[in-house]
């Protein structure tokens, strides 16, 4: 078993939070818009860092992570892409990839709105952990924790950060 922090669109913030909520994690997932070298070197010193570049991310963040990014833990087909729209609204981008071979977890961020959705058509859990930075128009800051185990996942958890 495994327990998965997930964070997107930090924009270059750091939080002290942001470890003590990933402290039972044994991986942090970021779904883009990290925004600064320095957000992602300190979650990856803290815990193994998998992250995909966003639309805000330049320079050695776009040399470091890939836009999208496909792999298996615990038995679970996981796909991220920072811009990846949702169940019945799939990005444009990412859309035939998700058609033609649908991940059993899809993780995107970029709209800084939280959403735990479950894809009937598809059988796919799709994840958008919100904005955990403080750039945007979102109210809260948010984070999820999830575990992973034989092939399935559980225990999601939401967690808010304040403004």
């Amino acid at each position: 078993m495994k327990t998965i922090g997930i964070i997107s669109d930090t924009h270059a913030h750091w939080d002290p939070k942001y470890l003590h909520y990933f402290e039972p994690c044994d991986e942090i997932w970021h779904a883009g818009d990290i925004g600064s070298l320095e957000v992602a070197e300190r979650l990856n010193a803290f815990r193994p860092l998998r992250a995909v570049c966003g639309n805000c991310d330049g320079g050695d963040l776009r040399l470091m992570y890939p836009e999208v990014l496909r792999w298996r833990c615990e038995g679970v087909d996981v796909l991220m892409k920072h811009i990846g729209g949702y169940p019945g609204n799939y990005d444009y981008s990412i859309r035939s990839r998700i058609y033609a071979n649908p991940p059993q977890l899809f993780i995107s961020g970029h709209s800084h709105i939280l959403k735990v959705m479950y894809d009937k058509t598809l059988g796919l859990l799709h994840i958008n952990p919100g904005a955990a930075g403080l750039q945007g128009w979102h109210k809260e800051r948010t984070l999820i924790r999830l575990t992973l185990e034989d092939n399935k996942f559980g225990d999601c958890e939401v967690i808010t950060l304040g403004r």
